[in-house]
């Protein structure tokens, strides 16, 4: 299994719906998996897995918004059904 360390600015939507997914009420001081990079720096991080891959995401203020905002996108989507878009060429 490949392990992939992720910073909050190279998140994809698809690692954010496996965060919201794993973490719906957000983490917990358990969740998060501390270890050191090449460096010798001290990196915490919230995991999510994949078939085929192990993400560690680096955990930060701005993960913690991030997840909060996206979850409340998804919810208004899901909770408005006969929510449409109309776009025309019209001025």
């Amino acid at each position: 299994m490949k392990r992939v360390i992720v910073e909050y600015a190279k998140l994809t939507t698809d690692i954010l719906d496996l965060l919201v997914e794993k973490y719906p009420d957000g983490y917990d001081y358990s969740d998060i998996i501390s270890f050191k990079n090449a460096k010798g720096e001290t990196i915490k991080a919230v995991e999510v897995k994949t078939e085929d891959t192990d993400y560690l995401v680096k955990i930060s203020t701005k993960l913690e918004e991030a997840m909060e905002e996206y979850a409340e996108d998804e919810d208004f989507f899901e909770d408005n059904d006969d929510f449409d878009v109309n776009i025309s060429d019209e001025d």
